[in-house]
């Protein structure tokens, strides 16, 4: 009998979603292969998505939170398809299970790996490589507001979309950040908002991350607004360590910086509750592309990434640094999909990245 058996539930969901988490789950069983048997995964597969909401009229079953709640961890592929809106698939399972089970901080590692180049001229591995921290509870995704007056006629309706910003959210948020800054290679937090335009969440962040600030002496600190630092991400990416940021700041600057790093076929992700006291979720952030979905060419790095930030919160560090090391490797090698310039197939990398595990 293994030492650890992890419960992960598999959530494929859409599109290249489908094609991608069956890579990363090549990599945990090739783990647990060669474990000694010191390691093993019980996966349960959900077929949640936007297939799902065609044929029931949910994104995820009634009872899905439940279902979910007794996982060590679950994997996560994309949501969206065409036909189902947007803002339906998405708070209907992603949004549902991040709000419902309270993961509050989105970790979303920016890194140049070997062998893929970057849209910066003259930029490297030193100079590529941070960590944006997202709000992922609250904030400008919490869900506050309504359209009114659509009786009136369609011209004459009104939407309101209310950011909520809550002392506690914003201060465990920036703990978080200045806690993993302790682990990084500088000790440095940048905390970004949009606060001369919005006086009111916005300054209360800021008020919260100086008065977090004063337990962390041995951390760097500095704020700034989130239309310089989107410059700044292009212009000077090596002076960034940690970016701690709002729900919808975060997402746009994780997105930059995966763009910045190659493709978002390599952007990963961690949707934690720190506390522990539900699973916490990990999903690849390229979305379903439905351009490229059913051929075969989407890239299952940012998938098997996404793996290795399982295993580390799941408390198997070895095995995620083995991870990184293979897929380093494969992309060193030039075994890249063509959005990377390459020609390699969603197969031929995740073959890659097994043979160098």
């Amino acid at each position: 009998m293994p030492t650890n058996t992890f419960r992960i539930a598999v959530i494929p969901g859409d599109g290249i979603g489908t094609e991608v988490v069956p890579e990363g789950l090549r990599v945990l069983d090739r783990l647990a292969e060669t474990s000694a048997a010191s390691l093993a995964f019980a996966y349960e597969h959900f077929p949640w998505g936007c297939d799902h909401y065609l044929r029931t009229g949910r994104m995820m079953d009634e009872d899905g939170l439940d279902r979910l709640a007794g996982f060590d961890a679950i994997y996560f592929g994309a949501v969206g398809w065409p036909g189902v809106p947007d803002h339906v698939s998405l708070w209907g399972l992603r949004l549902a299970i991040c709000q419902g089970f309270d993961q509050y901080a989105c970790v979303r590692p920016v890194r140049l790996l070997p062998g893929i180049a970057s849209p910066l001229r003259g930029a490297t591995a030193e100079t590529v490589d941070w960590v944006v921290v997202r709000e992922n509870s609250e904030g400008e995704y919490a869900g506050v507001g309504g359209r009114n007056l659509v009786g009136r006629g369609a011209d004459r309706e009104v939407a309101v979309q209310a950011a909520l910003f809550t002392a506690q959210g914003c201060e465990r948020i920036i703990r978080y950040a200045f806690d993993l800054a302790r682990t990084r290679k500088r000790r440095k937090v940048t905390s970004v908002t949009k606060s001369n335009a919005q006086q009111y969440g916005m300054t209360l962040w800021d008020d919260v991350f100086a008065r977090v600030a004063r337990d962390y002496p041995d951390v760097e600190t500095e704020q700034w607004l989130v239309d310089a630092m989107a410059a700044r991400f292009v212009l000077r990416p090596e002076t960034l360590e940690v970016v701690v940021a709002s729900n919808l700041f975060g997402d746009i600057l994780s997105d930059l910086g995966s763009a910045l790093a190659g493709s978002m076929g390599v952007a990963a992700s961690a949707n934690l509750d720190p506390e522990r006291r539900r699973p916490s979720m990990f999903e690849p952030v390229h979305g379903s592309a439905p351009d490229i979905a059913g051929q075969g060419v989407a890239n299952p790095i940012a998938a098997v990434w996404t793996v290795a930030l399982m295993l580390d919160h799941l408390g198997c560090t070895e095995e995620a640094a083995r991870v990184m090391r293979a897929i380093e490797a494969t992309t060193g090698a030039g075994i890249l999909t063509p959005d990377l310039g390459g020609t390699a197939t969603t197969r031929e990398v995740g073959d890659a990245v097994l043979a160098r595990l």
